[in-house]
């Protein structure tokens, strides 16, 4: 078969192919137009979910008669400054979207250029353009799509319901929203207007936040933490979750770089780094994070639906995303979710499922997650006795005041945890000891409710806070093996751990090359006792081919501490003094994470007296 030349008509429907996927992809590459336009508003209009008629009209600077016409050839773009494809400062900059949207549907675009004393529209049918005539618009463009795949009737059988498709273009829609807080959103159907975000104010933070509540719901703007930090030309901003506020995946997990949504390895993983110490695998924290690099570091030209980016340091922008949400996470100090108490709230009522649906999941059905936390036996008559070794705290002892530290130093030998000074309900946010309930759960009045904590969960995350402090202050134990052990690997995988051998020896694991694909281990961390090298090697080179992170090694480690600070902390079942009740609730408050357990679930649930009464019927 000879080599021949293909059709311009074909080029373009094979373009489509990558770029013009689903109705969402076309919303997409207009509406990115419509912002590099400077457009102050979008609206959207769909039918059948975009299949049938999809139009995106702007107030942007709009085109003259001989763009439009210029705009539907291919490779042809008014966002590239000379042939430089390095500092690319707009959204979309290919110059294929138009051509491609035109080859598989009918295209009218109407533009009126700012200035201009009326509007020209062209029309374009399955590729074949036709000539430029007046129209009727104010400034800006009306960009209509008709019968998206009418010229390539395979692709409809690969698309899925209306209502399906209509939702992932508001997710589009919604996604670039939340990059554009200072512009104004129209989404609407057929039926009803589907979306519609209004314009934020001058101060970019408090319309960014006010924008995210509006998408992601009030709740989320309840429990959000304000994320600030610059580092060597990199500046990061935005909104993270507390850690009870959590879902079971990772699609409410929102990233962008320099105004682009993206979904990259780097990001993701980097979040999960930062949320490792505070929720169980199969939970994922809800975030929307703004990157801000130099366009000479970050490569926006890997990926035909600019999906994806790739950074000249990636080291650099992990560092600053982990460091940045685990300050946030610190600076939250004890504070939980609000869910958790609708949670708490939803379980009064019978027959009615908790309030605050996308927040605290308890994970443990009823009765196991107590024996779990607490590690207890329960007899016969609904005493919980206490685990051997702990024995009842004697009455009366006191900590000197102000010796922090102290307070909460439960140990396995049965020293209390106390505080000498008398507590008043206005004195502290979590309130004065009232009561213990079943050895387990202790009750503080606060100045306008209640709080119930879990006395096992809390003083665990509180020793387990300790250790991390310790182990970072004077580093991971290592105890060197008998016999170094030689562990055979494929030759990129030994490549890529011998890369973080640095930074694995900083957790306490001493690692050499050993030949191709051979790594010789000499140490490893003294916490972890009898360890499975092989595995963990195997585990860590999986782990940095992934997520380029090596997480398995720290995450054993935690789960380590984790075990530590469970045996080393207050039981269930044990019985607390009102100073030791106290003394607990004030270590609470100066100990950063201690509103949840290791795993995400609340050490505490906090009712309000208005909540409280509502429940009676008082209000």
């Amino acid at each position: 078969m000879t080599i021949r030349r293909l059709p311009e008509t074909l080029v373009n429907r094979i373009a489509a192919g990558e770029v013009i996927e689903r109705p969402s992809a076309v919303a997409k590459e207009l509406v990115e137009n419509a912002l590099d336009a400077g457009a102050s508003q979008v609206e959207l209009a769909l039918r059948e979910g975009g299949c049938a008629y999809l139009s995106v009209t702007d107030d942007g600077r709009g085109m003259s008669s001989e763009d439009l016409a210029l705009a539907l050839e291919r490779h042809a773009t008014s966002k590239l400054q000379g042939d430089d494809l390095v500092h690319i400062a707009s959204l979309g900059f290919r110059g294929e979207a138009l051509p491609s949207i035109g080859a598989v549907a009918r295209l009218t675009l109407a533009s009126r250029q700012e200035g201009a004393g009326e509007a020209w529209l062209l029309s374009v049918e399955g590729g074949q353009m036709g000539q430029p005539k007046p129209a009727a618009l104010g400034q800006g463009t009306r960009v209509e799509v008709r019968d998206l795949f009418f010229a390539t009737p395979a692709r409809l059988k690969f698309l899925k319901t209306a209502r399906t498709e209509q939702g992932y273009v508001r997710d589009v829609v919604e996604r670039l929203a939340m990059a554009h807080p200072d512009v104004a959103f129209t989404l609407s159907d057929e039926k009803k207007t589907v979306v519609k975000l209004e314009r934020g104010g001058p101060d970019l933070f408090d319309a960014r936040r006010k924008r995210l509540s509006a998408i992601l719901g009030r709740e989320f703007g309840e429990n959000c933490l304000p994320v600030e930090a610059v580092r060597e030309g990199l500046r990061l901003e935005g909104l993270i979750g507390l850690p009870t506020y959590n879902r079971a995946n990772a699609q409410q997990q929102f990233l962008f770089v320099n105004g682009r949504p993206v979904r990259d390895r780097l990001l993701l993983g980097a979040i999960r780094g930062a949320y490792q110490d505070f929720l169980a695998r199969d939970r994922h924290p809800v975030v929307a994070l703004f990157l801000e690099v130099p366009p000479d570091e970050v490569d926006v030209n890997v990926h035909p639906a600019k999906a994806e980016v790739r950074f000249r340091d990636p080291g650099l922008v992990r560092g600053l995303i982990v460091s940045a949400c685990r300050h946030a996470l610190a600076e939250a100090g004890h504070r939980a979710s609000t869910t958790v108490a609708g949670s708490a709230l939803g379980s009064f009522r019978p027959g009615s499922a908790p309030a605050g649906g996308g927040g605290y999941r308890p994970a443990f059905p009823a009765g196991a997650q107590q024996q779990a936390a607490g590690g207890f036996a329960e007899g016969a008559d609904g005493y919980h006795a206490p685990l051997p070794g702990l024995q009842a705290p004697p009455q009366g002892r006191s900590a000197p005041a102000g010796a922090e530290g102290d307070a909460a130093g439960v140990e396995s030998s049965g020293e209390s945890i106390t505080e000498a000074v008398s507590v008043s309900v206005d004195d502290y946010p979590l309130g004065a000891a009232r009561a213990q309930l079943h050895e387990t759960y202790v009750v503080a009045q606060t100045r306008d409710g209640i709080v119930i904590v879990d006395q096992h969960a809390a003083h665990e995350r509180l020793v387990y806070e300790r250790m991390k402090e310790e182990i970072a202050a004077r580093g991971v134990a290592r105890q060197a093996l008998l016999i170094p052990e030689v562990v055979e690997l494929e030759e990129s995988s030994a490549v890529r751990v011998l890369a973080r051998r640095e930074e694995l020896a900083e957790l306490g694991l001493e690692i050499e090359a050993f030949g191709e694909g051979s790594l010789l281990v000499r140490e490893v961390p003294a916490l972890m006792g009898k360890l499975d090298v092989q595995g963990l090697l195997r585990d860590l080179a999986d782990e940095l081919a992934e997520m380029d992170q090596a997480l398995s090694l720290k995450e054993k480690l935690e789960e380590v501490c984790g075990t530590l600070a469970c045996h080393g902390s207050v039981r269930a079942g044990r019985r607390l003094n009102s100073d030791e009740m106290n003394a607990l609730l004030r270590q609470m408050e100066a100990t950063p994470h201690s509103g949840q357990c290791n795993h995400g679930r609340p050490t505490y649930v906090e009712l309000k007296l208005a909540d409280i009464e509502r429940l009676f019927g008082r209000r």
